[in-house]
C-alpha cells in the first residue's frame, strides 16, 4: 500500500513501515534543512518542501498524491502549541494544521488514515467561523460522513517501546473497507532500560570546562571506553557536560535526583545552589521504561534526561560513585526510542540537530504495530 507522510520531519515514524509493505511514497516537511535529510533516508519517496498551509505546496500535495494513488494518510503535525512542555498558548497558529491534514483526507479519499500528536490534541480547542470547537470534533464534523473513526489515548510502553510516551491516535477507515482499522492489543511485559541498553558498556562523559590534566584524572578511562562506544556506533558518542554537573551525577543513585543529595548538591557556575524541578539532574531506573525523551535530551539539567548509572566504588572521602554522570548518547537515545540500529543516516549529520528530532517523534516500532493492524483479521 502507498501512503503519504505529512510533517514527514526527517521520517522517525516511517522507519519500518516498508518492511511491512507500505510504502511512503510521498512526503511533505515544512522545514528545508529537515526535508533534505528526509530524502537522504528515503530516497524513493517524493518530498515536497514547504508549507502545507501555502495553496501552491497544498496543491502539488494533492496532485503528486493523485498520480501515486496513495491509500494511506498518517499526519503527525507540530505538537508544540498543545504540548504540556510548551506555553500551550490559545490559538498558537500550530494548532490549525489540522484543517490542510482534513483537506487533503477530502480531496484524496484515502482508505485508511492515522493521525497522532500529544493528549491534550483531544482537549485542543480552535476558532472555526467564529465559534469554537475541539479538534477530535471538528475531525467527526468534517470526516465521519465516509470514515469510520477511532480515537485511543496511549502509552507507547504498552507496545514493547522502551519509553514512556503517551500520543492522542486517530485511526480512520474509510467505510467501503471490509476491515476496520483499530489499535493492537497491549503487551503484557515491559522493555525496560535494563533490557534495551543494560548491555552496553560504560561511557564517560567529556567534561568541556577543564584542563586536559584534570580531565584525565577525574576520568583515567575516558579515552579507553570512548573508543570502545565508538566501535559499538558512529552515534555512541560521549556526551559533553560541566565539571559541577558531572561531580554532582558522579554523587546521584540510580532514579534519584541530585537535588537529594546532602552533599554534591547542583550548583551554578558561581557556587550558588540551583533552583529546579525535582525531574531534572535526575537518573532514569534501570528496571523500568524510560522517561519520555524530550528534544533538550542533550542537558542534565533538563527533564530526566541522565543515564541510570550504576555503582561502581567509592570516592577519597567514602562516598558511592556511579558510573555514566551524563546524558544518554544518541545511539542510546535511538534504541529508546525504537528505531533501527542501522537507520541510514549519513554520518555527517548534525548530532545536536538529530537528538532535537528524535525528541519531537513517535517510537516507529509503535508505529510498525499500528500499521500491521491494518492487514489484522481479528
Amino acid at each position: 500500500m502507498k501512503a503519504l507522510s505529512l510533517f514527514a520531519n526527517i521520517g522517525v515514524a516511517e522507519a519500518y513501515l516498508n518492511e511491512i509493505g507500505i510504502e511512503v511514497t510521498v512526503a511533505n516537511e515544512l522545514i528545508e534543512r529537515r526535508a533534505q535529510l528526509y530524502s537522504k533516508i528515503y530516497p524513493e519517496a517524493k518530498m515536497i518542501a514547504g508549507d502545507i498551509m501555502s495553496d501552491v505546496i497544498f496543491k502539488k500535495i494533492i496532485n503528486v498524491s493523485k498520480k501515486k494513488k496513495i491509500e494511506i494518510v498518517m499526519a503527525t503535525p507540530p505538537c508544540q502549541g498543545m504540548s504540556t512542555a510548551g506555553q500551550q498558548q490559545i490559538d498558537d497558529t500550530r494548532n490549525y494544521l489540522i484543517l490542510p491534514v482534513i483537506e487533503i483526507v477530502k480531496e484524496l479519499n484515502p482508505k485508511y488514515v492515522f493521525i497522532e500528536n500529544v493528549p491534550n490534541f483531544l482537549n485542543t480547542d480552535i476558532a472555526i467561523d467564529g465559534e469554537r470547537i475541539l479538534i477530535p470534533d471538528l475531525i467527526r464534523k468534517e470526516l465521519e460522513k465516509n470514515y469510520v473513526i477511532n480515537i485511543y489515548t496511549v502509552n507507547t510502553q504498552d507496545y514493547s517501546v522502551p519509553q514512556v510516551r503517551e500520543r492522542a491516535i486517530f485511526l480512520l477507515t474509510r467505510k467501503d473497507q471490509k476491515h476496520e482499522w483499530v489499535l493492537p492489543k497491549k503487551e503484557a511485559a515491559i522493555v525496560t532500560m535494563r533490557d534495551a541498553i543494560g548491555d552496553l558498556p560504560f561511557i564517560d562523559p567529556y567534561i568541556k570546562d577543564v584542563t586536559e590534566e584534570e580531565r584525565q584524572k577525574i576520568f583515567p578511562e575516558y579515552e579507553r571506553r570512548k573508543k570502545n562506544a565508538l566501535e559499538i556506533s558512529h552515534w555512541n558518542i560521549p556526551p559533553h557536560h560541566v565539571k559541577r554537573q558531572v561531580i554532582a551525577m558522579q554523587h546521584t543513585p540510580t532514579g534519584c535526583t541530585a537535588f537529594d543529595n546532602p552533599e554534591y548538591y547542583p550548583i551554578k557556575d558561581d557556587g550558588t545552589p540551583v533552583k529546579g524541578y525535582r525531574n531534572t539532574y535526575k537518573r532514569q531506573n534501570w528496571d523500568t521504561a524510560a522517561y519520555t525523551v524530550t528534544m533538550d535530551n542533550r542537558k542534565i539539567s533538563s527533564q530526566n534526561n541522565v543515564h541510570p548509572g550504576r555503582l561502581i566504588g567509592k570516592d577519597n572521602e567514602g562516598r558511592e560513585l556511579y558510573s555514566d554522570p551524563r546524558t544518554l548518547t544518541l545511539y542510546e537515545l535511538m534504541i529508546i526510542m525504537s528505531l533501527p540500529t542501522d537507520w541510514p543516516v549519513p554520518k555527517s549529520t548534525s548530532e545536536a540537530f538529530l537528538r532535537r528530532i528524535i525528541g519531537e517523534g513517535i517510537p516507529p516500532l509503535f508505529v510498525k504495530k499500528v500499521f500491521m493492524n491494518i492487514f489484522s483479521e481479528e
